[in-house]
């Protein structure tokens, strides 16, 4: 049963990045990368289990903590971004 977890995790990573790939703005690349890194935790956890080490888990926390970090600060350059051209703009 583990297998088919990881085998549909990996499978919904894939259709992440094919969203990242195709999406017309970057709110929804964010979002994909978002998707793509939460999944990847949970990979980690699922490969954790699988070999009976908790020392991956250490890993998928601080990946989910820079995952987080990182889609924070794309969002809010982005803001700054789209702030500064609309002020070009008046």
């Amino acid at each position: 049963m583990l297998t088919v977890t990881v085998v549909t995790i990996l499978v919904v990573m894939v259709a992440g990045l094919g969203r990242a790939f195709s999406a017309h703005n970057v709110f929804d690349r964010v979002l994909a990368a978002n998707l793509f890194g939460t999944k990847t935790v949970l990979l980690i956890a699922a490969i954790s289990y699988l070999f009976g080490s908790a020392d991956f888990l250490d890993i998928a926390l601080v990946y989910a903590l820079i995952n987080y970090i990182s889609v924070i600060g794309v969002l809010r350059v982005t803001e700054w971004q789209l702030a500064g051209r609309r002020e070009g703009r008046q």
